[in-house]
């Protein structure tokens, strides 16, 4: 426990009503989760506010609350919380978080990975470089955060600031020295990393995603720029190492604007890290690597060249520490194909591979490495989820009827939505000659078993949109559903036919 006045060491208050010396016991931004002695932040949030649920807060027992200037007036008079009154509430939350669990992103060397796509890879490939090299790891992301061999079950992308500084904390008192974490554009606008200083940001690549949020692509990308800039977010010791991929329009705007030192990579043309002789089949990624670190030949167990580059961002982030080249290449070459990452169920046939392609750069990487390694006919499955950024769904459509030979229109997540009607989206961006490529199917099921059963032996039916996720999210309910043990049922069905 700590005293609120210690909590608010490193916050701008505007104001503060009542005692600072109260011991706090825990911090909780959800009325519902707020126990006696805690503190309660009211955070603004897309569907309501959490000055709505202060008299909840103070029901159940909160010490103090943390509220805007607009938001005082919630309070009740009755109430004998503390109040601090400050004007962005989520930064005041995560700083607070922060100095309640001693500040352990500054005990531990922290790498952050943004971008659009790879940064699930990106953080596993470098965790597996600093794990060959005997150091003690943790990752925060996607599909779980793990502290050291410990694997526990992830919400967000990157958490809110409690939790992520609960973890952190968790992940100094099991001796953990180097952490890799996913850091969407959300928890950055969001303030959800403040109190963590990056000794390395990596910049995967940027292209359409989160418009429904953030409103135009600018927005998205300053965003993500948050993480090479804010002074916030800096090393207090050292210089920050910045990765940034050259290969992406957008890699400009980060190399001139990031503050330390800069490690550019590329599969394409000239970078301090670079990849030449790159071939991708069916049995994985090659190529030669050419870095200031020397040359080595690597040899990937994951398909595709996007693969190889995010093997150069893991290594561009790690080998600038000191770690052993040779190491670092047989790190990366132990990794297995991360869970729906363009990853393949089974070894029956047809190739099926199951990917997270939730965009339209995504989508359209994925078909493209589905038609290096298919010997037959390319077959994708893949919908566009409710809820979200809607301008995307006529152009993954498009993209979509290009690159496969045939097409299953489908549902990914609807939310709210009516299924049929975002596929309508979808199908109003397929050109008119390539319709009859295409057919609709609004059960995901369905449209999986019906690709699987339509495709030979040498075909490869990529089933993209939902990945890793175990589940689908409808207006009234959430089902259980995992496009990897569906795919895996439709096979041994279609091979029994084969008999």
């Amino acid at each position: 426990m700590k005293t609120l006045s210690c909590l608010l060491a490193e916050v701008t208050t505007r104001e503060t009503r009542g005692p600072l010396d109260v011991e706090i016991h825990g911090i909780a931004y959800d009325s519902r989760k707020v126990a006696p002695g805690d503190l309660f932040a009211c955070l603004p949030g897309t569907r309501t506010d959490g000055h709505r649920y202060i008299g909840e807060a103070v029901q159940r027992g909160a010490a103090a609350l943390v509220v805007r200037p607009d938001g005082q007036a919630e309070v009740p008079s009755t109430s004998t919380a503390s109040v601090v009154v400050v004007d962005d509430a989520r930064q005041a939350l995560a700083q607070i978080a922060a100095a309640y669990h001693d500040y352990p992103a500054r005990r531990i060397a922290l790498s952050g990975v943004t971008g659009t796509n790879g940064k699930t890879t990106i953080t596993y490939l470098i965790d597996a470089v600093w794990r060959a090299a005997g150091r003690t790891t943790g990752v925060v992301g996607t599909l779980a955060y793990r502290i050291d061999d410990e694997i526990h079950e992830a919400g967000y992308t990157t958490p809110e600031s409690p939790d992520l500084q609960a973890v952190l904390a968790e992940m100094v008192a099991a001796g953990v020295s180097h952490t890799a974490m996913e850091v969407s554009s959300h928890a950055l606008d969001q303030r959800r990393v403040d109190g963590c200083r990056f000794q390395v940001a990596v910049f995967t690549n940027l292209t359409r995603d989160h418009l429904d949020y953030h409103g135009d692509a600018e927005n998205y990308l300053e965003a993500k720029l948050r993480l090479f800039i804010d002074p916030e977010l800096m090393p207090t010791t050292a210089d920050r190492v910045n990765v940034i991929n050259a290969d992406d329009p957008a890699s400009k705007r980060f190399t001139a604007a990031a503050r330390g030192r800069l490690i550019t990579y590329s599969i394409v043309g000239p970078a301090d890290v670079c990849a030449t002789d790159l071939v991708v089949d069916g049995g994985g990624t090659r190529f030669t690597l050419e870095s200031p670190w020397g040359s080595r030949t690597v040899s990937l167990r994951l398909l595709g060249r996007f693969n190889a580059n995010n093997a150069l961002a893991a290594l561009a982030a790690t080998l600038w520490e000191g770690i052993d080249l040779d190491a670092a290449v047989s790190g990366l070459e132990a990794v297995e194909p991360i869970t729906g990452r363009f990853q393949r169920v089974g070894s029956a046939r047809p190739c099926t591979v199951v990917d997270y392609a939730h965009t339209p750069d995504g989508l359209e990487q994925a078909l493209r490495t589905a038609r290096e390694i298919a010997r037959g006919r390319v077959i994708v499955v893949f919908g566009c989820g409710g809820d979200r950024d809607a301008g995307k769904r006529p152009i993954m459509g498009e993209i979509g009827s290009r690159l496969a030979d045939a097409c299953v229109i489908t549902s990914d997540n609807p939310r709210s939505e009516q299924p049929e009607a975002i596929i309508d989206q979808i199908v109003a961006g397929i050109d008119p000659d390539r319709r009859g490529t295409c057919i609709v199917e609004p059960d995901r099921r369905r449209a999986i078993e019906a690709a699987i059963a339509q495709a030979d032996a040498d075909d490869l039916v990529l089933i993209a949109g939902k990945g890793h996720e175990t589940y689908q999210i409808f207006a009234d309910r959430t089902i259980r559903f995992d496009d990897r043990e569906v795919a895996a049922e439709a096979l041994a069905v279609a091979g029994g036919r084969r008999l």
